[in-house]
């Protein structure tokens, strides 16, 4: 019997527990880390500085764009940034030279490489005896800058994201959206959306909320708005006597928060106000969950064993259900074979039998020719036996009537030649 909820007579204390909770967390202050990756030119800078309304990348420090490397690299920039007063700890990892080279070949190693050592730092602090404070420096999501040719993805957009789809949270972005009219925004968007879906990529999911009507209705118009177009801008301009972050154009000004122009408001509402937990919480719950069982499941097998990749990627529980759906796929492989292969025998069978069948009436039909035709012969030979038989009667009738008219006139001779001599 399920246990149902007393109310209080009077204030005990507990309900003040979440404030409790709240006020360690404010001074604790928050660790956040973003990663942002695309080829250079398309305005992770510019992006990175709207979305945290401060100049991270300035001419002192500048972005990626401006640190051409012959080689895919991971540079790591820290930030402390207060908002009244919570403090985060936001740690900006960009990959300067992704995507620029001739051959992009394994461009995307470095990074893999980066996220994996970082769950390694993570794994080994856990491990330690003293984990009083553990830096969490797991990378939270991936902004993926996508190119606005209008023409879908390219093959190393599908890879990296392939690539990367089971080690973090990734976020599709379009970049420079003002180089695209609304209608090709729109295309572009379905486009790529379909080419995710085809290639079976994981991208980020908005958790479902369905006690909560509002949060499922603000998650339903983030669904609609993936991939973001964004527009990046540090400069302030003036139009209609308010001051706005734009880009200016001969036809216009081009508004970065403005949701006509591009997303960008509702990609830092996601990103910041709205999921930020919820992507810290997937990144440690499902990410790091499968390194930690890949890497303990590694250690159990032993260093001689090889693990499956299969395997490797699963805790217990999914890799038994994972198992156990195979076994079952299995089963049902098996006695679809056997199924075919009674299938193939009966019909083997049957047209073995088939053939007998029509091997029997061949040789019936040829027996019954052959009947009919040696009764047709005897029926001739009877006929021309009754017909010499008939022939043969009629010679004997006149050969006796001969001999008997023969005898007669004999007869009657002797006693013509008796009377003469009396």
């Amino acid at each position: 019997m399920a246990n149902k909820p007393k109310d209080m007579e009077g204030y005990v204390g507990f309900a003040n527990l979440p404030n409790q909770v709240y006020r360690r967390s404010v001074k604790r202050g928050f660790e956040y880390t973003l990663m942002v990756v695309g080829e250079s030119g398309l305005g992770k800078s510019t992006l990175i500085n709207s979305l945290f309304l401060t100049d991270i990348y300035s001419n002192q420090y500048p972005g990626p764009s401006q640190r051409m490397k012959k080689t895919t690299q991971v540079e790591t920039s820290n930030v402390i940034l207060k908002e009244n007063g919570v403090q985060l700890r936001l740690t900006i990892v960009d990959t300067p030279g992704f995507g620029d080279q001739v051959d992009n070949s394994n461009c995307w190693q470095p990074i893999i490489d980066h996220i994996d050592n970082k769950f390694e730092e993570y794994l080994n602090a856990e491990s330690q005896v003293s984990r009083k404070s553990i830096p969490d420096k797991r990378v939270h999501s991936c902004l993926y800058f996508i190119a606005p040719s209008g023409h879908g993805l390219k093959a190393l957009d599908v890879e990296f994201m392939k690539r990367l789809h089971d080690k973090v949270n990734i976020i599709p972005l379009i970049a420079k959206a003002d180089t695209l009219t609304a209608e090709e925004c729109r295309d572009f968007k379905k486009q790529i959306m379909k080419e995710i879906e085809e290639n079976k990529i994981k991208i980020y999911e908005f958790p479902e909320m369905p006690e909560d009507e509002d949060d499922s209705k603000d998650n339903k118009v983030l669904k609609d708005r993936v991939p973001f177009a964004v527009v990046g801008s540090n400069s302030v301009l003036e139009v209609n006597g308010k001051r706005v972050r734009g880009r200016q154009y001969p036809w216009g000004v081009a508004e970065v928060e403005n949701l006509e122009h591009c997303d960008f408001i509702t990609l830092r509402n996601m990103l910041i106000r709205t999921h930020m937990q919820d992507l810290k919480d997937v990144t440690n719950n499902v990410h790091y969950e499968n390194y930690r069982c890949r890497k303990l499941t590694a250690i159990t097998a032993g260093e001689g064993r090889k693990v499956s990749s299969k395997v490797s990627g699963k805790n217990p529980l999914s890799q038994f259900q994972d198992e156990k759906k195979e076994h079952d796929l299995k089963m049902k492989k098996m006695e679809a074979e056997m199924e075919q292969v009674f299938e193939m025998k009966v019909m083997e069978k049957k047209k073995k039998l088939k053939d007998s069948e029509a091997d029997l009436r061949r040789r019936d039909e040829q027996m019954r020719k052959s009947l009919e035709q040696q009764q047709r012969e005897l029926e001739e030979k009877r006929k021309q036996f009754e017909k010499d038989k008939a022939v043969f009667d009629e010679s004997v009738r006149l050969s006796g009537s001969r001999m008997l008219n023969n005898k007669s006139m004999g007869d009657k001779k002797s006693k013509d030649k008796k009377k003469t001599l009396f």
